[in-house]
């Protein structure tokens, strides 16, 4: 009993732009990553197996989530941080989205990992914000199930049909080795870690949530 009050225990609200510091923390590991070419930082920041088991590079199960490829790749993560991750951390309040961000950003890498290493997936260097993005999308559509977004800024989808719809899109991607270079098993844990974050920390269950809604 002790155990579980201890873990529902609330912060006390406070908002103080959370969101906006990790999306500046972003920027500037990707500018640090692309203008110092002096050591291969990018690849000690990501998440692989081989590093993780035989040079003990622990800090990767953090550190993995604020490395991006490409330009591309941290703006479209850095749009979705800024679009959904203000409204959580609002409903949320500051301190628990960020123990939210890290806790579902670092159990997505750290069951990635364990999915990399069973598969024998040794020279996969996971990097992105993206376990952690998807898994605030999750928790958009559970504060805010009545909210619609517009794909492409024309076709209207509920919050928690456009979580449905991903889930789809990302298992099948998987299955069939769709989308060569982005890590798919990681966005599906996002949005596991997301559920179980809700149901364990809040005792809430988003299932119960969009069927009392729709």
């Amino acid at each position: 009993m002790s155990h579980t009050l201890f873990i529902r225990r609330p912060f006390k609200y406070r908002f103080y732009w959370a969101s906006l510091i990790l999306i500046l923390i972003n920027i500037a590991a990707y500018l640090f990553f692309t203008i110092n070419k002096t050591y291969n930082w990018q690849a000690l920041g990501s998440l692989n197996v081989v590093c993780v088991n035989y040079y003990h590079m622990f800090w990767q199960f953090i550190t993995y989530m604020f490395v991006h490829g490409s330009f591309t790749h941290i703006l479209f993560n850095m749009l979705g941080l800024l679009m959904f991750g203000l409204a959580v951390e609002r409903r949320m309040g500051s301190s628990e989205f960020l123990l939210f961000y890290f806790v579902c950003g670092i159990l997505s890498g750290l069951a990635s990992y364990l999915v990399y290493l069973a598969t024998k997936q040794y020279y996969v260097f996971l990097m992105g914000a993206s376990g952690a993005l998807y898994a605030v999308l999750f928790a958009y559509a559970v504060l805010y199930p009545r909210s619609i977004i517009y794909i492409w800024g024309l076709l209207p989808v509920p919050a928690p049909l456009l979580v449905l719809i991903y889930t789809i899109f990302e298992v099948v991607d998987q299955i069939f080795e769709l989308g060569q270079g982005i890590a798919h098993i990681t966005h599906l844990f996002g949005f596991l870690m997301a559920w179980l974050y809700f149901l364990i920390r809040t005792g809430i269950n988003p299932i119960k949530i969009w069927k009392n809604e729709y």
